[in-house]
């Protein structure tokens, strides 16, 4: 390929614009019901199990599917699988939008789920068959990471900015004109690509791999809810057994649906654990913001969400920088920066108390969010290059479902962690006129610490809430704790173990990687790496 042909043209970035607005909506429907639960509650009247399927529906079939949907892709054609996504996606949101029933939204969102978890493997690893010059895809892969990101924090702002009009089903309908323009669009401007020798769909691989990350995430989620219970524990450990059976079947197949030759060479799998790392810090303490700000600072939905904005305004910068200056100083030591910069974020948070105001959490979070913002970018990238171009699909899929694990952990340990610390603070602290239930119920959440206040005399109910607001601040202090350590310790490693790995030769690198371009492989993580 001569080097006009790796250069992407005019065509490539308009494609690149229309494979980065479902992302946008994939990323948005997994926050804006948070925005809309209050109206669609007041209509449907859904019962708390249901509740929580409409809420978990569309996340559980997204994280479940997308190994299979990105394998599928790479045999199938990965144009083909996003346009059909998007076509699956578009129809479900018409059917969410005019739910008359819990059932049927219950059922919409799984559907949607279902077409979201095409959305996120395909867009990427088209990008792969679309920019072949290193630093063009580098540039690419970050503005698709700075609109999957976006779009979870635009998903409550624009939900909030459409329920002050209209009903709670248009915060589906605004993803029907944007599938329609990328099923018009996406047949002229996006390549289509298969692999040429794809062997035969591996049926029970993908069965084995959509149980094994239902049953985890399911199983951490619950752990998250209620703790530590059997039920729960159960859910991780059968996850993990078909997880072990999906493996040894992609030992054993004659056309296994990843090729665990990936796993070996640490180009591949220190940045999934790294991904992994930053999504449990981020998604994780989110827990805490979004309380704080509205529980704590008494704001609304809409407001909270505008105060959020900041992050998602840094977040280019932070992609920009470290897409720019990882061909100078290599990739590894970029993403060390990266996570340094967001534990330092996280350093700010240690300090924050009940009374610290919005902008000094909303400081500390920008913090945050400029070095994830690299670190997520630069990851994708390195993950993305590190497999051959008829794995990309794949590739794809598990840097995502390595994000959608690490977001699932954060949530369960933070938020177990937290719980914990908030429970022992309020019992040695709160009023002792309360009676026992009331104790219980001010010990259970922050919002039932206020529910009860709400209650309460006046003198006591002000104690109570100034009590459980120190407690709530002390539990975003110790999870603030906890993420510095993390990001340190993501640091360390990703200089320890990838900065070296392109030096070892031979066994290092799976055999698969051999029809992998040269130059890109051997720069990919050192500027000052030799090409093979």
């Amino acid at each position: 390929m001569t080097e006009e042909d790796r250069t992407a043209g005019v065509r490539q970035w308009v494609g690149l614009a229309v494979l980065v607005l479902p992302c946008v909506l994939a990323s948005m429907d997994m926050s804006v019901m948070f925005v809309a639960l209050p109206s669609l509650m007041a209509d449907l009247k859904p019962g708390s199990s249901e509740l929580l399927w409409i809420m978990d529906a569309y996340g559980f079939l997204l994280a479940g599917l997308l190994i299979t949907m990105g394998t599928l892709g790479d045999r199938i054609g990965r144009r083909r699988v996003l346009l059909a996504g998007a076509a699956a996606f578009g129809a479900a949101s018409i059917l969410a939008a005019y739910s008359t029933s819990s059932g049927t939204l219950i059922a919409a969102r799984a559907l949607l789920g279902i077409a979201g978890s095409t959305l996120a493997p395909s867009t990427l690893s088209l990008i792969r068959n679309m920019f072949h010059d290193a630093k063009q895809r580098a540039t690419a892969v970050g503005v698709w990471t700075a609109g999957f990101a976006g779009g979870a924090v635009l998903g409550p702002i624009i939900g909030g900015l459409l329920l002050e009009r209209f009903w709670w089903g248009s915060v589906f309908l605004i993803n029907v004109p944007v599938m329609v323009l990328l099923l018009v669009l996406g047949p002229l401007l996006l390549p289509e690509y298969r692999d040429p020798r794809p062997g035969r769909f591996d049926l029970l691989g993908a069965a084995l791999s959509i149980l094994a990350v239902l049953g985890v995430i399911y199983g951490v989620k619950r752990l998250a809810e209620h703790g530590f219970e059997w039920g729960s524990l159960a859910c991780c450990a059968a996850g993990l057994a078909v997880g072990a059976a999906f493996l040894h079947r992609q030992r054993v197949a004659a056309n296994p649906m990843i090729d665990l030759a990936l796993f070996r060479t640490r180009r591949f799998n220190v940045p999934l654990l790294i991904d992994a790392l930053a999504t449990f810090g981020l998604v994780g303490f989110s827990l805490f913001n979004w309380q704080f700000m509205q529980l704590v600072l008494g704001m609304g939905p809409l407001e909270s969400a505008l105060w959020s904005l900041p992050t998602f305004l840094v977040m280019p910068l932070g992609i920009g920088l470290a897409t720019a200056i990882a061909p100078r100083i290599g990739k590894p030591n970029v993403i060390a920066a990266g996570l340094l910069v967001a534990a330092a974020g996280y350093a700010m948070l240690t300090l924050i108390q009940a009374d610290s105001g919005v902008v000094y959490l909303v400081s500390g979070l920008t913090v945050v969010a400029t070095g994830i913002g690299g670190v997520a970018a630069v990851v994708t990238d390195v993950i993305l290059s590190a497999a051959p171009p008829q794995r990309a699909g794949t590739a794809s899929a598990l840097a995502e479902t390595s994000a959608e694990f690490g977001g699932a952990l954060g949530i369960a340990i933070l938020g177990s962690i937290g719980t914990a610390v908030y429970r022992s603070e309020l019992a040695a602290k709160a009023p002792d006129v309360l009676t026992s239930t009331e104790l219980e119920a001010a010990r259970d959440t922050l919002g039932g610490a206020l529910d009860t206040a709400a209650a309460l005399p006046a003198g006591t109910a002000e104690t109570l809430r100034d009590v459980a607001f120190d407690a709530f601040a002390r539990e975003m202090r110790i999870a603030s704790v906890v993420s510095v350590v993390l990001m340190a310790g993501a640091a360390i490693l990703i200089v320890t173990l990838l900065r070296t790995s392109h030096t070892r030769p031979g066994p290092e690198a799976p055999e698969s990687t051999a029809e992998h371009n040269g130059r890109d492989q051997a720069s990919d993580l050192d500027p000052t790496a030799t090409s093979s």
